[in-house]
């Protein structure tokens, strides 16, 4: 069946919106108390691991390892972006452009857009419920 009218796709993409709505808020609910669960585990194998003092251990379903993971969470942006620019450690950062920040740049400086940036501009659609009355 062809869906032809405004009126009947947009009614059509609401339904489909809702109906994922409702699979997301089943598989968010499902997967956070699978999640937890893991998280549990993981703490006891991780306490096992420690009591042991080693950081891997085999059984016949799987290899236990542990590892350190690290995250850096910079407090000091400037010192961060001064050690960038002396060391010329542009790898430290992420090879990412705001789009909205670089967007209202460009706006104010249209004069100094870049060589190299490329714009992938589209036309989206957004369909919203009408508000009841």
């Amino acid at each position: 069946m062809e869906i032809t009218s405004v009126d009947k796709l947009s009614e059509q993409y609401i339904k489909l919106r809702t109906e994922r709505e409702i699979l997301k808020e089943k598989f968010n609910a499902t997967d956070g108390e699978l999640t937890a669960q893991m998280d549990a585990i993981e703490s006891q194998l991780l306490d096992v691991l420690n009591a042991a003092q080693t950081s891997s251990m085999s059984t016949d379903s799987a290899v236990v390892m542990r590892r350190v993971t690290k995250r850096y969470n910079p407090t000091n942006w400037d010192a961060i972006y001064k050690l960038v620019d002396k060391h010329k450690a542009y790898g430290l950062l992420f090879k990412r452009v705001h789009d909205q920040n670089m967007s209202t740049f460009l706006e104010e400086h249209p004069d100094e857009y870049p060589a190299g940036l490329n714009v992938d501009s589209r036309y989206t659609v957004v369909v919203r419920r009408k508000s009841s009355v």
